[in-house]
């Protein structure tokens, strides 16, 4: 871990679904897919740094309004 993400929040798997509005299990297989990263705990359960979900929560939300004609 850099110095940049330590103290960084950490999401749930649930959290992360909450933002995209998708089910916790698709937000496991775009980890797995490599799509997002994810850190693994001490119990092996997944989280999900903040700044990344955000980024790719910006990044798909600028692509849907570009293909739904909204600049």
């Amino acid at each position: 871990m850099t110095a940049a993400h330590v103290g960084e929040r950490l999401l749930t798997p649930g959290e992360v679904a909450a933002l995209f509005r998708v089910d916790p299990k698709t937000v496991t297989r775009w980890a797995t897919a490599g799509r997002i990263g994810s850190i693994r705990t001490p119990g092996g359960h997944r989280r999900f740094r903040e700044s990344e979900v955000k980024t790719l929560l910006a990044e798909l939300t600028t692509e849907a309004n570009l293909a739904n004609g909204h600049a």
